[in-house]
């Protein structure tokens, strides 16, 4: 039986830069269920990358008629993750957009967000991206969405551990001391 696996975030974004924002968030709990929801943008975030639009395939009159409140995503995330370790792929710029989100809603994000990468040794490391690709052929998610996303990095990192575990210590079998 393969360990449990941790919740893992995506986050899609008006586009990259000091204006982008937050446009959709995506999540896949350890239990296998999803959330996902497009966010309607707050009246000063007005970025908008035509390129980013290309990726996600969201455009922001979709986001201004079926996005949720802001206030209502963030209470939403912080309910399923609180007091959780969550993992995402580009942590940088997942910080930054959920850092935007919980600012401009005058929330407090009570999930710790950390990299993927983390909790990968070096040979799990080295076998991620043709995993990720096996997987998202199997799952057939082709729909690129924030929850798609968080799925199919979750669903990586499941398959990564089982195809190559990281050894376990034994205890009393300490290495040889390097002198």
């Amino acid at each position: 039986m393969p360990p449990s696996l941790p919740p893992i975030i995506d986050i899609e974004a008006s586009g990259f830069g000091s204006g982008s924002y937050p446009i959709e968030v995506g999540v896949a709990l350890p239990d296998g269920q999803t959330y996902c929801s497009l966010i309607r943008p707050l009246a000063h975030w007005t970025h908008w990358d035509d390129s980013a639009e290309q990726v996600h395939r969201v455009s922001r009159d979709t986001l201004l008629r079926h996005g949720r409140a802001a206030e209502e995503v963030a209470d939403h995330v912080n309910d399923l993750l609180a007091g959780q370790t969550v993992y995402c792929d580009a942590w940088y710029h997942d910080l930054t957009w959920l850092s935007r989100l919980f600012e401009a809603t005058g929330r407090v994000q009570a999930f710790r967000l950390d990299d993927i990468r983390c909790l990968l040794s070096e040979a799990q490391a080295d076998h991620w991206h043709a995993t990720r690709t096996r997987i998202q052929a199997d799952l057939g998610l082709n729909r690129h969405r924030a929850s798609n996303d968080a799925r199919i990095l979750q669903a990586t990192l499941g398959r990564v551990r089982l195809d190559h575990p990281t050894p376990r210590r034994v205890p009393g079998n300490a290495q040889k001391e390097i002198r």
